[in-house]
């Protein structure tokens, strides 16, 4: 009797064993089927761009890998008259560099920057780039907090003063937008994330949209605070020109005219009023080089923002930020 219970328990054991394994096996070939069916329903959506494929493709592959040396920087020119004195500013950021690497999967993009100068305690200021590229349309997305500023300030016949770091300290939010009309042979990812391969030259008109909110404080012999809103609108042009098989050469260019102008200066205890100057701009300039190397790629892109306000006979300032870019990867 002990010899048939102990193989009706073997018998049992084994049984279940062998369910628990063939339950395990059936439910990870369910989860591989769910994989491979939402991997088919993206890569449908992938491939059915509304493009002409004549004039831009997707890549082949799925994965795109992508090295990126980010290099940023700003500046500021304040100019126009006081008491009678004709008065020039000048203030330049220390550069931002990072490194990043991004990693993209049928459009879904995943991307890690690091900045090691301020990893080692030599770059204080905070600064966050977003942005968005498709065919249709795109954004970029810039806010900056910087005390880093250094420079200069002249008034009238008196000698040229240097401004140290931290006399200027500016907050500033840049936000421009794009519609690209001929966007079914004109291709912005082509030349800025590489999700798309233009293969034949196409231009497009754009629509433009360009916001700015800026603070800047001011600490020397004497104390200010300048705050500045704007809203543009415009239209612009951008290029994809392909040369040669595998190179690919971007320019646009997007002027915006500044319909919305809220700004206002007080220096020391007095306000002084300011009233808008037409023209006023906001304008968006890329440009980029690209070279595929069958599923390698390497190339370099940058992005120009300068806004104009004001009048230089009572005050006017011009903001530069600027943002380039090294890049190399490949796909599979």
């Amino acid at each position: 009797m002990r010899r048939i219970f102990k193989w009706q328990l073997t018998a049992i054991m084994a049984a279940l064993l062998w369910a628990g394994i063939a339950s395990e096996a059936q439910a990870q070939k369910k989860l591989w089927g769910m994989l491979k069916h939402n991997d088919s329903i993206m890569t449908a959506r992938y491939r059915s761009s509304d493009i002409d494929t004549m004039y831009i493709t997707r890549p082949k592959t799925k994965w795109t890998f992508i090295g990126r040396l980010n290099v940023s920087g700003a500046k500021v020119e304040v100019e126009g008259v006081q008491q009678g004195n004709p008065f020039h500013s000048e203030m330049t950021a220390d550069y931002k560099s990072t490194l990043s690497l991004g990693v993209s999967y049928l459009g879904l993009s995943l991307n890690m920057a690091l900045n090691p100068a301020k990893l080692m305690g030599k770059y204080k200021d905070f600064e966050i780039n977003l942005n968005s590229y498709s065919n249709r349309w795109g954004f970029d997305f810039i806010y900056q907090n910087a005390k880093n500023f250094k420079g200069w300030h002249e008034m009238g016949e008196e000698p040229r003063i240097e401004l140290p770091p931290e006399v200027l300290t500016l907050k500033t939010l840049n936000v421009n937008a794009y519609y690209a009309f001929n966007y079914r042979r004109f291709s912005y990812p082509a030349a800025f994330t590489q999700s798309y391969i233009q293969r034949h030259s196409a231009g497009s008109f754009l629509l433009a949209f360009s916001g700015q909110g800026q603070r800047a404080d001011t600490k020397a012999t004497y104390e200010s605070v300048l705050k500045v809103t704007n809203i543009g609108i415009g239209a612009g042009y951008g290029y994809n020109w392909v040369p040669a098989r595998n190179w690919l050469l971007h320019i646009s260019a997007l002027p915006t005219f500044i319909v919305y102008s809220h700004t206002s200066l007080r220096v020391n205890e007095e306000r002084i009023p300011l009233k808008y100057h037409f023209p006023e701009v906001i304008i968006t300039s890329r440009g980029a080089i690209v070279k595929q190397f069958g599923n390698m790629f390497v190339g370099t892109s940058m992005v120009f923002n300068f806004t104009n306000i004001g009048n230089e006979e009572q005050l006017a300032v011009h903001n530069i930020k600027w943002r380039t870019r090294l890049f190399v990867g490949f796909r599979l």
